[in-house]
């Protein structure tokens, strides 16, 4: 994976880098990744991927039928 190092960083900006950082739960690289990915428009929210997934999954003609959760326990208890 290829690397980036950035000199002459303002303070402000690494300040601001890592107050984020430390909201998000990451550290400063993942943070510094994550900014550039948005601010390049390539990365998406985890709830707008999750959302983006779900409607693949139900969308794509999966018609997948559960059984009832009680059939299932009553069977079991029945052996």
């Amino acid at each position: 994976m290829p690397s980036l190092q950035v000199r002459e960083l303002p303070e402000h900006v690494y300040q601001s880098l890592c107050a984020e950082a430390a909201l998000e739960h990451r550290s400063i690289a993942q943070q510094a990744v994550a900014v550039l990915a948005r601010g390049l428009r390539i990365d998406e929210s985890r709830q707008r991927r999750r959302a983006a997934l779900l409607a693949e999954i139900k969308g794509d003609g999966c018609n997948l039928i559960l059984p009832d959760p009680a059939a299932l326990v009553r069977e079991d208890r029945e052996r």
